[in-house]
């Protein structure tokens, strides 16, 4: 029962009166919930900033040194590993044990692979492991280093899960481990993810905080310029964003892959891609690339093959040889996995038991502070044993001053070891020793023997009785002391401690740098850049061909420019209607009576051998829809469009272009009015003529120009519409072929030139019959 509730019992003004069932239950689910979310965060997602470990990692490190599993011994089956680890420390299922040790074996995964495996221990592709049964492993000389230490009191122990056996709280760590390897996890309410580096680089950093404590975060940007990925790439995130990333623990990195152009010869190449960014499987990134050229996401891509053996080798095949490498990889950038944002958030165990968003700069303070923690326990660690050592020593050398009363003493004596420490050996117990730093044993007389004295004196072997062996001891003596007499100096001043621990940075350095064969850096530093939309002809190979669409609507591309004049097939009851030259890198620009504009590329129209293709079935033009004109797009040019109604407006050309099957809507009309007019502006004039024949010219400034919309009003009518419209230039007179076939240029224009939306006057002498003009 709850302390809360009062107890029945009890007089009324004695107890506060008892809280809600419903305050008592959501007390408990709380605690509940905190308990477990501590544990999570503590004992299974965020790792230790002293030896960047995880409990599972540190169990399995610590059950393989168990078992003797040294870099340079023998393997032991997986199985086994696992079977241990969770027997004796961590009891949870021995899959998740197992995989976490096979992930400390890939060297795709881990910058510095702690565990030596021998099997399929998994691949780059995102192939799982073998079964535990079928794979060996054993340690590394980097997980080696975590370790060392660790039987010289370096680091607390504490039970295990059962009581039976114990395992340390953290690892000695050699080397800051928590950068080097980096980690990941996702615990309750808060998360960890950061990438791995260079020890060299992490132990020149370490050494200038040696050197300058208070060191500024952007100088340690000198020596670690950013991370360092076991599978390569190059970081093209700016320097500022890391410098930032780096000051406040949070941030992100934008990777790439690594690639090289292969000459193929005759103007033939192809990418070569040799480092992909970290933590893409390459299987998964090749699906991905092949879809994008089935959906042609990425029209200038061909194809991809994987040449991959022990490296990496991705092939990527431009489908033309005109793109540039740089542009095909900009739309790889931006479309697949090739470039990846890695992001960093460096929430760690600052010390163990609370986790806090760091700093570069504070894990590597946090972790040489650990350092000096660990010189300090394991020098006194090593004063304790030198003092048992000399204790033995004094011993030792008593007996050999004395060695014709100790024999007696151990022949005739029915308790040796009692008389050995009730006698008094004299002041010739230290000859050897310097008597101003003589110190008498605590056991015994002022000059006996100490209890561990007199059973090394019963363990020694008779071969020991030599003269020479005297000597070694004397020796041994006097180097002891010397040896804890620099003890003894090292933990008193605190300068000499950063020096021991510098030297043994440097130590690390030389083992793991670069004649280490993971040392050398991996990943490369690079400006992002520019990534260029490209240009629909750099996609294609510029060819000539001559456009043919039918009075049906049936289009086609011959090869070549063939005469216009050429007779051609078409289907029985079908003719020519647009008939021109083009190139297969040209848009085209389909207008149609309902005021849309489609676009199609040339180098989707179908070969001239057949009858072509509908062009309906290429773009969705609704079958009440004709085709009023199709034009070669041209890039900054601006068209006079106008309706049936006597409606229009002057566009620019790029503002029509379609991007989708269903095409651009811009001239708005309402039936049965219907989109008539669609020309190139080439002059400073606009002629209208109307179904009555009546023509109109005013000044193309009296247009307005628009994206989209109704227009103005051209020409007025009283009945009718319009027929056609055309722009000119003025001064060059208006043209028009007439019944007979010839051109005629009307320059004395003064008799039709007025308003825009006026009537117009009746068309000049020998205009056309179908009232267009030329």
């Amino acid at each position: 029962m709850s302390d809360d509730i009062k107890d029945p019992g009890a007089p009324d003004g004695d107890t506060p009166p008892a809280p809600q069932p419903s305050e008592t239950l959501r007390r408990a689910i709380g605690d509940r919930y905190l308990t477990y979310a501590l544990s999570t965060i503590m004992h299974r997602a965020l790792p230790d900033a002293r030896d960047g470990l995880k409990p599972v990692h540190r169990r399995i490190l610590y059950a393989m040194r168990e078992l003797r599993l040294s870099s340079t011994g023998g393997f032991r089956k997986s199985a086994k590993i696992s079977g241990d680890v969770m027997g004796n420390y961590h009891p949870h299922g021995d899959a998740a044990i197992y995989d976490a040790m096979a992930r400390l074996a890939q060297d795709f995964a881990v910058r510095y692979p702690l565990v030596d495996g021998q099997g399929n221990f998994g691949n780059i592709d995102g192939d799982n492991p073998a079964a535990a049964r079928y794979t060996e492993a054993r340690m590394t000389a980097a997980a080696e280093a975590l370790l060392d230490g660790l039987s010289e009191n370096a680091v607390d122990f504490r039970d295990n899960y059962d009581g039976t056996l114990t395992e340390p709280v953290v690892l000695p760590a050699s080397y800051p481990n928590l950068l080097a390897n980096g980690s990941s996890g996702i615990a309750v309410g808060m998360a960890t993810n950061i990438p791995p580096h260079n020890i060299s680089e992490l132990v020149d950093a370490c050494l200038h905080l040696i050197k300058v404590p208070d060191a500024r975060d952007d100088t340690l940007l000198n020596y670690v310029p950013g991370p360092d990925f076991p599978t390569g790439g190059v970081i093209v995130e700016p320097p500022e964003s890391i410098a930032q990333a780096y000051r406040t623990g949070r941030g992100s990195f934008r990777l790439r892959c690594k690639w090289e152009i292969e000459d193929l010869g005759r103007g033939q190449w192809q990418i070569v891609i040799t480092e992909i960014p970290y933590q893409v499987p390459k299987s998964r990134l090749i699906e991905k690339i092949a879809e994008l050229i089935q959906l042609k996401k990425v029209p200038i891509l061909g194809d991809v093959r994987d040449e991959s053996a022990d490296d990496i080798r991705l092939i990527l095949e431009p489908r033309s040889k005109n793109v540039a490498p740089e542009v095909l990889m900009g739309m790889m950038y931006r479309n697949s996995d090739l470039e990846v944002r890695f992001s960093l958030n460096m929430n760690v165990l600052i010390d163990g038991v609370t986790p806090k968003v760091c700093s570069m700069k504070e894990v590597l303070r946090a972790f040489l502070d650990f350092r000096r923690e660990v010189l300090q326990r394991r020098s006194v660690y090593r004063m304790e044993r030198i003092d048992h050592r000399l204790e033995v020593l004094e011993g030792l050398i008593v007996a050999f001053l004395n060695l014709d009363r100790v024999i007696d003493i151990i022949r005739y004596d029915d308790a040796p070891k009692a008389a050995l420490m009730r006698e008094d050996w004299g002041r010739e117990f230290v000859r050897a020793t310097n008597e101003a730093d003589y110190v008498p044993p605590a056991e015994g007389g002022e000059d006996g023997l100490t209890d561990l004295q007199a059973e090394s004196i019963l363990n020694m072997r008779l071969r020991s009785l030599r003269r020479l062996e005297e000597i070694e001891l004397l020796k041994e003596q006097s180097a002891l002391m010397e040896e804890r007499a620099a003890l003894e100096d090292l933990l008193e001043r605190p300068e000499l401690q950063w020096d021991a621990i510098a030297d043994q940075l440097r130590e690390v350095k030389k083992t793991f740098g670069k004649g280490y064969v993971h040392g050398p850096r991996r990943t490369q530093f690079a400006e992002a850049g520019e990534v260029e939309d490209v240009p629909l002809e750099a996609m294609i190979d510029r060819e000539p061909i001559t456009v043919v669409c039918s009075q049906m609507g049936w289009i086609r591309a011959m090869t070549g420019h063939i005469d216009l004049t050429r007779e051609l097939k078409f289907k029985d009851g079908d003719g020519p209607r647009f008939l021109f030259h083009a190139e297969t890198t040209d848009r085209l620009l389909v207008f149609a009576s309902n005021g849309r504009f489609y676009t199609v590329p040339a180098a989707n129209l179908p070969g001239g051998r057949g009858m072509g293709e509908p062009l309906r079935l290429m773009v969705d033009l609704p079958n009440e829809a004709e085709i009023v004109d199709i034009l070669i797009h041209q890039p900054g040019r601006k068209l006079l469009l106008a309706s049936s109604a006597g409606d229009g407006f002057v566009v620019p050309e790029d503002e029509v272009v379609a991007q989708t099957r269903s095409g651009k809507q811009v001239l708005n009309v309402r039936a049965p009015a219907r989109a008539m007019v669609c020309k190139p502006v080439t002059g400073d004039h606009v002629a209208v003529v109307g179904e009555n024949r009546k023509v109109l010219i005013f000044a193309l400034s009296e247009l307005p120009e628009m994206g989209r919309g109704k227009g103005v009003r051209l020409q007025k009518y009283k009945d009718g519409g319009l027929s056609d419209a055309a722009t000119f230039v003025l001064e060059a007179g208006l043209t028009w072929l007439d019944p007979a076939g010839r051109t005629r240029t009307e320059t004395a224009l003064d008799e039709w030139t007025a308003k825009r939306a006026s009537s117009g006057r009746m068309a000049p002498r020998g205009f056309p019959r179908d009232n267009k003009f030329n």
